[in-house]
């Protein structure tokens, strides 16, 4: 069974309409700038909250590894030692540590997704499945979710980052209206300086996707320092020419770092400190550069 880190409501950036996003725990990927970094690793984690400790120290002597240690004003953990068993949690009353990865039934997850089904009918919305990488997350369970959710009514959208055996692609597309496709950097040696691995995976399931007649819409994450200029975003549109690659939507998307407070809380090291986010002319001015090659429908913000 697969981890859920979250179910966010009334999502309005993941697709069509009013849209419930479910976060899968895992990814092949350690992408630098990565906002979601609980969604990196395939197992359960330890998240501290680090302001609301109150030094009643009750987790030291709960904790089986002796992970925990006095360090007022808060409580020092050794990340190596701790293996997210969860104990520590029930003797902390102020809610400072919380265990990032749970366990759903398919059936449990398709009745918390029910609640809202009324906001996809009137908006055109539905699911998007994202993480992580939710196409390296157990197809079995996914496939199963995912023809629930057709035999529903329901939409599903899947975000992906594409790293993921194409054979999980297959199974799903037949369930999957429209996949939110990454595409980060052209150059294979800098993506995988900035993701730990190269693209060619990638750009692969991207091509045997829009082969199938998989409706796509690409998204690219512009950052200041990685590939925010002209001759980053002129490659991806040169592949996608050559390639004849049309997808229905093309989002720039922003970078931004709100999610690196989130590192030191998971005993992790933010490494996107010298990224930037572009100004909104910069971002216009890289659309300009879409559109003026016939890409009609592109879009920044998000």
């Amino acid at each position: 069974m697969s981890l859920i880190t979250k179910i966010q409501k009334y999502s309005l950036h993941d697709g069509c309409g009013i849209r419930t996003t479910i976060f899968f725990k895992g990814c092949g990927l350690t992408c630098s700038w990565c906002h979601n970094p609980e969604t990196q690793s395939f197992q359960k984690q330890l998240l501290l909250h680090h302001d609301r400790c109150h030094g009643c120290s009750q987790c030291i002597s709960s904790c089986p590894n002796q992970a925990i240690s006095m360090n007022l004003p808060n409580m020092q953990t050794d990340f190596q030692l701790c293996n997210a068993c969860g104990i520590c949690t029930d003797y902390c009353f102020s809610n400072v540590r919380e265990i990032v990865g749970k366990e759903y039934t398919v059936d449990t997850l398709v009745k918390e997704i029910q609640k809202d089904e009324i906001f996809y009918e009137e908006s055109g919305g539905g699911v998007t499945l994202s993480g992580g990488e939710v196409m390296l997350s157990d197809t079995d369970y996914l496939e199963t979710l995912c023809k629930k959710l057709k035999r529903l009514g329901i939409s599903v959208f899947i975000d992906t980052c594409g790293y993921a055996p194409y054979e999980n692609f297959e199974r799903l597309l037949p369930y999957t209206d429209t996949f939110l496709y990454d595409i980060k950097i052209m150059d294979p040696h800098l993506h995988k300086k900035y993701t730990g691995a190269d693209n060619s995976l990638i750009l692969s399931n991207l091509e045997k996707l829009y082969a199938a007649g998989a409706n796509i819409w690409i998204r690219i994450p512009v950052i200041k320092g990685v590939n925010a200029d002209e001759h980053s975003m002129k490659s991806i549109i040169d592949y996608l020419l050559i390639k004849k690659i049309h997808p229905l939507q093309i989002h720039l998307l922003p970078y931004h770092n709100t999610g690196s407070v989130k590192y030191e809380k998971l005993g992790m090291t933010y490494k996107g400190k010298e990224f930037a986010r572009p100004t909104d002319e910069e971002l216009e001015d890289l659309a300009a550069l879409f559109r003026n090659a016939g890409f009609s429908n592109v879009k920044t913000g998000g």
